[in-house]
């Protein structure tokens, strides 16, 4: 079972404050992290968690305000400087390749592992061993979008007795039909997998909205996702700010949740004028229960379903 965490590096929006930093959310899947924007400071939040930078292998920007990117430049010399040799492959709207070629020259900086940056596009899904990440154009300011990150379909569960009762001795055979691989048993017999494995099993969803206004299209993207981690910068007083800066408030955020029957909400970007961020968690939840606005460091589990 591949353990899969989401930690929540910054949660503030706008500029940084004593307890928030500005957007940024690793996922860790197994040793790998994938780090969803970066903004400045990512690296010191790092310093403060119990993750390694070292395992970041790829980072998705949603878009290119300050307080999601401008981490980039201080991580990627981070890095260097702690001799990473492995490629670094970071993903964002059109222009990321222009910006990042921008970052990899500031000062007299120069990269000595392969950096690679790709532009994705609305719609576009990319497949990565285990996982697919997809885009979503989302209606912000400024070009913006927000991501999806899928886990394949896991294999049935294994019945046992079943196996043991074909003549299937415990052991590599055991280990070939959980990989999806046919055997065949010293009488000849072939046995596929399907005859002992259950039903597919669904991998786990992890919603990323990035900075928008409320987006009828992120319900049909979110659809019964484990965790939508959405921006909620303002509450409802503060509705007709949040429009004019292309935001959301913590209620319509929370709409979206409950239409995408997700299971839970995470609200991220609070604005820097709430000292006290129950403001936005009680006005989420007197819509959608399960909403929650995490705290800089809150590591949270998303367990398989059984």
């Amino acid at each position: 079972m591949t353990q899969l965490r989401i930690i929540f590096l910054g949660t503030g929006g706008s500029w940084p404050t004593v307890k928030r930093n500005v957007s940024s959310v690793a996922v860790k899947r197994g040793s790998e992290i994938i780090l969803f924007d970066c903004g400045e400071g990512t690296q010191r939040q790092f310093q403060q968690s119990n993750l390694s930078y070292m395992q970041i292998s790829k980072i998705f920007i949603t878009h290119f305000h300050g307080d999601h990117f401008l981490g980039l430049p201080g991580l990627i010399q981070t890095m260097q400087l702690n001799d990473r040799d492995k490629p670094l492959y970071i993903y964002g709207p059109r222009g990321i390749e222009e910006l990042t070629n921008q970052l990899l020259t500031l000062g007299y900086f120069r990269p000595s592992y392969r950096i690679i940056a790709h532009e994705i596009t609305d719609g576009e899904e990319i497949k990565f061993e285990g996982y697919s990440i997809s885009a979503l154009k989302v209606n912000h300011n400024v070009p913006a979008l927000a991501y999806r990150m899928s886990e394949f379909q896991r294999a049935g569960k294994f019945n046992k007795s079943k196996a043991l009762k074909m003549g299937i001795p415990e052991g590599p055979l055991f280990s070939k039909l959980q990989k999806g691989q046919t055997i065949t048993l010293p009488s000849g017999e072939n046995v596929t997998p399907d005859m002992i494995l259950g039903p597919s099993r669904k991998g786990r969803k992890i919603v990323i909205s990035g900075d928008t206004k409320p987006c009828e299209q992120m319900i049909g993207f979110s659809k019964d996702a484990d965790v939508l981690i959405h921006e909620g910068t303002f509450d409802t007083r503060l509705q007709d700010i949040a429009k004019e800066y292309g935001h959301t408030t913590a209620a319509q955020a929370a709409e979206l949740a409950k239409k995408a029957q997700v299971e839970k909400l995470f609200l991220v970007h609070i604005s820097p004028r709430y000292l006290d961020f129950r403001v936005l968690e009680d006005e989420a939840r007197s819509v959608f229960l399960h909403s929650f606005v995490p705290k800089d460091f809150q590591d949270v589990e998303v367990k398989l379903k059984k």
